[in-house]
């Protein structure tokens, strides 16, 4: 077949090419084009080839560069003089891709390549219109010379005061029309000019290969202790973020997300930075575990109950995977310019997220005998994405990857772990079951009111004990403080100072002391004494002296009390403000509902709705070779059937003029004698459709019936109903 085109190109090809070709570029086949024409399209259009261009190493970048800016057609000898005698390795790779093709008269590349590229492909600008006599530039003055290197590895314009006024340097290469007058002040280099300065050379350095992953070697045995306590915390932090919201759920703003105050309260709660936490957040609103509900609350869900139940490999896997094929980067919260991004917000889309992770991880997997060196890891990044539409892969998210994948325990020490290698390869992660430190369901309670947990707590130890106190230090071992305020919280949750003394004696190894227990009898005959309700809101207390007490108190002037009995008090806060200023200042109040009954009941809440995990915004998975088998069987089909009809239209161009007028009485005697002596033959007849328009038509006709023809048509391969009297005329083919 004659290539005129790069559709002919692409008709050209055998089934493997196609393969390869889809394999690199699944945009292609998502949805499967009709025909090769309408790929031919798709494929040589700027979103699809920008796509292409971006799975590109720089070498294989700088080799596509060098060929859009020869002539086309050119060979591989001119491309080579331009680069270097091993990009012809390269040229393979580009034609799998579609980026290059041959015809008779040597390599072409798709006409809108050259636009995606850019305009000034490797600092060069565009070709002169005329001939130019480039030796003359070895004689250049000095002045010419001066301005010629400031142009020649680009950009190639320059600026100047006045076209008509230049400087005797620029004057002379206007002259020679070494320079292109582009504007008034604005001069460009020619493409010709640049290269030949360059020594016929497209690129000043040629990067043929990656650089080299550096770092330092660490003791395989400490990575893998490492990123065992990393899992170890991270699935803790995971069930502490989601304990706490389901208490006391956070609502989420009016544009979506976190407010700053309820991240920095969550980031107090599990003794973590900002980021961290944030990160945590946003890997269980990821993995469903978390959801916002249409009451703008935020809210573990019932998948968070299921998700306690599973073994720790597959709690783990489920957030990792999750993290990993996300278009979100929890980084950018609270990175400087970034002020407005929220955890669970919507403005955390990236599309090279999810890539970037893939490239992160890949690079570890290859060097896992070191922890690389961010920078190191940097440049190898860059070389292999160099031409991202963003401008190349960025060092914050490389950074952020690294730092995630540290917390995560895919990595322990900054190396990548035996248990991040083995979720890469599809493995089951079994071996954190066994590695994991055993849960432990007893505390030793301390004479100062902490008490330790020597390893990671039981799921209902745990949750009672993060209701009466809180986490003071983490580690090995975590430290939990008792305190009026903490004691005072699993009193509001239901629980009674008999049932917390009670739980308390019975998960500790050792005695519990006499202070806690007087601070916890204390607190609890305090805890409900005041009780705080909606009127717009009342305040009962039976002791007289409490209300005096309060109403002395300056610091509650904020509140304005009114006395309207001997043991109520009104104020114009809601009760949900006025408990929260009063325990600011010491006091100990109960919530209380219209029939005086005290609301200290189990506040653990989960969402109304199914979670809703974000969309992911990235780019086309690759499809499998099942996918691209079916979709190569559809576009051959469809090729032979566009093929058909084109040919189908041919020949009704040439038939239609040819076809004899005949009445509907005629028509319908013709019709009759064809199904009668010759029900085997085509017939060839015009067709008016509603508008008096002919049409020609092949058909196999099948019956007479009611006034009509019943045929098979040979163009869409269907049974249609052809009404006699709009038959202009018939013919046998």
């Amino acid at each position: 077949m004659e290539i005129r085109s790069y559709a002919d190109y692409l008709r050209a090809l055998d089934d493997a090419a196609f393969i390869s070709i889809f394999t690199h570029r699944p945009d292609l086949v998502t949805p499967v084009p009709p025909d090769i024409a309408s790929l031919a399209v798709r494929a040589s259009s700027a979103p699809s080839l920008a796509r292409a261009v971006d799975g590109l190493n720089k070498w294989q970048l700088q080799v596509l560069e060098a060929c859009a800016v020869l002539n086309e057609p050119f060979s591989e000898k001119e491309l080579t003089s331009c680069t270097d005698k091993s990009a012809i390795f390269t040229l393979p790779g580009l034609i799998e891709r579609g980026l290059l093709y041959q015809d008779k008269d040597g390599l072409r590349i798709p006409t809108t390549l050259r636009e995606v590229l850019g305009n000034e492909i490797a600092g060069l600008g565009p070709a002169s219109m005329g001939a130019l006599k480039l030796k003359k530039l070895d004689e250049a003055p000095a002045s010419s010379k001066k301005v010629l290197d400031a142009m020649l590895w680009g950009p190639p314009r320059g600026t100047i005061g006045d076209i008509k006024k230049p400087g005797a340097g620029v004057q002379w290469l206007l002259d020679e029309n070494f320079l292109i007058p582009f504007n008034q002040t604005t001069v460009v280099l020619p493409r010709e000019v640049a290269i030949y300065l360059r020594g016929n050379k497209v690129h000043r350095e040629l990067e043929t290969f990656a650089p080299p992953v550096t770092g330092e070697s660490r003791n395989p045995k400490s990575v893998q202790l490492a990123a065992i306590a990393n899992i170890t915390t991270f699935l803790r932090w995971t069930e502490e973020v989601l304990n706490f919201w389901a208490q006391e759920p956070p609502t989420a703003l009016r544009s979506g997300g976190l407010g700053v105050r309820d991240l920095k309260e969550l980031s107090l709660h599990l003794g973590v930075d900002e980021s961290c936490a944030a990160f945590v957040a946003e890997v269980s609103y990821l993995a469903g575990l978390l959801t916002i509900d249409p009451d703008d609350k935020i809210l573990p869900t019932h998948q968070f109950d299921i998700w306690l139940l599973q073994n720790p490999a597959v709690r783990w896997q489920q957030l990792l995977s999750a993290w990993l094929i996300s278009s979100r980067m929890s980084g950018l919260v609270g990175k400087e310019g970034s002020k407005n991004v929220a955890p669970l917000g919507p403005e955390l889309d990236r599309s090279l997220a999810a890539s970037t992770r893939k490239l992160v991880l890949n690079l570890l997997c290859e060097n896992s005998e070191i922890a690389p060196d961010s920078q190191s890891l940097y440049m190898t990044a860059q070389w292999l994405m160099p031409n991202k539409r963003s401008g190349g892969v960025q060092e914050d998210y490389i950074l952020w990857t690294l730092r995630e994948a540290e917390w995560f325990g895919i990595t322990g020490q900054g190396a990548i772990s035996a248990y991040g290698i083995d979720f890469l390869n599809g493995g089951d992660s079994a071996a954190i079951i066994s590695d994991l430190p055993q849960s432990v369901d007893h505390i030793l309670i301390q004479s100062d009111n902490t008490a330790i947990a020597p390893g990671p707590l039981e799921h209902e130890v745990a949750q009672e004990l993060a209701l009466i106190a809180d986490i003071e230090s983490r580690g090995g071992a975590t430290v939990y403080r008792f305190s009026e305020s903490s004691i005072r919280r699993g009193l509001d949750h239901g629980r009674t100072g008999e049932e917390i003394t009670k739980f308390l004696k019975k998960t500790s190894k050792t005695p519990m002391p006499q202070p806690l227990e007087y601070l916890i009898a204390d607190v609890a005959k305090k805890h409900g004494k005041l009780r705080v309700g909606n009127t717009v809101s009342f305040i009962r207390c039976e002791d007289s002296v409490l209300i005096t007490q309060i109403l002395g108190d300056k610091r509650l002037d904020v509140l304005g009390f009114r006395k309207i009995a001997p043991e109520v008090l009104i104020c114009g806060h809601d009760a949900a403000e006025a408990m929260s200023v009063l325990r600011s200042f010491g006091y100990l109040p109960a919530g209380e509902d219209s029939r005086g009954l005290l609301l200290s009941g189990p506040r653990i809440q989960r969402a109304q709705t199914k979670a809703r995990p974000p969309r992911i915004i990235g780019e086309i998975d690759k499809p499998d070779e099942i996918q691209i088998q079916n979709a190569l069987r559809a576009l051959r089909t469809g090729e032979k059937s566009s093929r058909k009809q084109s040919t189908m239209r041919n020949i009704a161009t040439e038939a239609l003029g040819s076809l004899p007028r005949t009445t509907a009485n005629e028509t319908l005697e013709l019709l009759s004698g064809y199904l009668q002596n010759q029900p085997a033959t085509s017939l060839s007849i015009g067709y008016a459709d509603n508008n008096g328009l002919v049409s020609h038509r092949i058909v196999d006709p099948l019956k007479l019936s009611a006034g009509s023809l019943i045929a098979r048509d040979h163009a869409t391969g269907e049974v249609q109903t052809f009404r006699i009297a709009r038959i202009t005329g018939v013919a046998a083919l």
